[in-house]
């Protein structure tokens, strides 16, 4: 009989955990540190769309406003850069 779409799925997802778990390279995070690098990648992904739309807004008061959320975004990037250093400089 042939397998369906999903047990292909679940078998390639099996297979996936099973090589993660084989690769010693990949180490663990703490949870401090996990929830440290989401909020990174999260302030990244919210500079690049302030970035986008500035870009594209035509408003100067809509633009000083996204100005003004981006210099917020990269003051909170540059935080989150400052205290991983200090973490990993331990």
């Amino acid at each position: 009989m042939a397998r369906g779409w999903e047990s292909k799925s679940v078998e390639s997802q099996i297979e996936s955990a099973r090589s993660d778990r084989g690769n010693p390279a990949k180490k663990r995070l703490s949870p401090e540190m996990a929830a440290a690098v989401r909020k990174k990648e999260s302030l990244l992904l919210a500079r690049t769309h302030l970035q986008q739309q500035i870009q594209a807004s035509q408003n100067p008061r809509h633009r000083a406003m996204l100005e003004g959320a981006l210099a917020d975004v990269e003051k909170q990037l540059a935080a989150t850069n400052a205290l991983g250093q200090s973490v990993g400089g331990h």
